[in-house]
């Protein structure tokens, strides 16, 4: 007896998923269009500058408008600690914030840190810069002189926490991880939202702790999602422009110690943008373009992370 094999239903598409495929193919191919032309604009307005210093403008510290000398080097350096401070402040906070509500915290006390978290997200980042101006840098010089007396004499230590200036490279940082704590928590907290349940009240069953529930379940789960808050707060306090103009300091310079006055790209393209002449704005421009190129290799590194840990979690 013969056996026939059912034949293969195909469905054409409707007007309706044509439609809805073709704009979604539009809306990607638009932000590679818009990515384009910026990128075309930023290099054509700056080439100006970049071939008047050469590779120097990416490589020289020093910024010399009356000797039109421009080099990048230093604010490069400035936007790159400051963020790092601010990453290393707000990551652990903003991990704990979120493991206290997704995991510790009863409802009646979730709920308000939650809208908290987000309140704080909406705060505009010229309150944030004025608050650390006018309240936070006087104080916290006091602060950074104390843990400079403690570690002084201390090898490698005693360098990155040296003679405090007020306005520095810390007090950046600071006012930038305020800013990007509420980003990387509610991120951070929607992931781990999504741990199934069954997974955690398994872990417990079998006699794990809270944490080590929470080291073996949670965490492994939420990885990917970490990961990609974090570095989305990386770019917000790379390219905040006003909080961090007003508390950095405005020196142009490369140091090691984290209380010392800086600068960085999007604080001084602010600063001199109003007062450059044409080839300064070119230069200006420049730093523009170098920071939007660092935003974009941040974002690659967290895509290319992320996709590694979701290999080795299906592996």
């Amino acid at each position: 007896m013969a056996i026939t094999t059912a034949p293969k239903l195909t469905r054409r598409p409707t007007p309706a998923d044509s439609t809805f495929r073709y704009m979604c193919l539009g809306a990607g191919v638009l932000v590679l269009i818009v990515l384009g032309l910026i990128t075309y604009t930023m290099t054509t307005k700056s080439w100006d500058a970049v071939s008047h210093m050469g590779l120097s403008f990416f490589t020289d510290k020093h910024w010399d408008i009356a000797n039109q000398h421009y080099g990048a080097l230093s604010y490069i350096f400035g936007t790159l600690y400051s963020a790092t401070i601010a990453i290393l402040l707000a990551v652990p906070l903003s991990l704990g914030i979120a493991l206290f509500t997704t995991q510790v915290a009863p409802l009646w006390l979730k709920r308000p840190i939650t809208y908290l978290i987000d309140l704080l997200a909406v705060v505009p980042s010229v309150v944030w810069g004025l608050w650390g101006a006018l309240v936070l840098a006087a104080p916290i010089r006091t602060f950074f002189n104390h843990i400079h007396d403690i570690f002084k004499d201390v090898p490698v230590l005693g360098t990155i926490f040296g003679a405090a200036q007020g306005k520095s490279f810390s007090t950046a940082g600071i006012i930038l991880a305020v800013m990007i704590i509420p980003i990387i928590t509610s991120l951070s907290r929607e992931v781990m939202e999504t741990v199934p349940p069954t997974d955690r009240e398994g872990a417990l069953a079998l006699g794990a702790t809270r944490w080590e529930m929470i080291k073996g379940t949670v965490l492994p789960h939420s990885r990917t999602g970490i990961i990609g808050a974090v570095m989305l707060g990386l770019g917000r306090a790379m390219g905040e422009t006003i909080a961090a103009a007003l508390v950095i300091g405005g020196a142009a310079q490369i140091s090691s110690n984290a209380f010392a006055s800086g600068d960085s790209l999007p604080a001084v393209i602010a600063n001199q943008w109003s007062e450059a002449d044409t080839l300064q704005k070119s230069a200006l421009i420049g730093l523009a373009m170098t920071l939007f190129a660092m935003t974009l290799i941040v974002n690659l590194i967290a895509n290319s992370v992320v996709n590694r840990s979701e290999r080795r979690r299906a592996v």
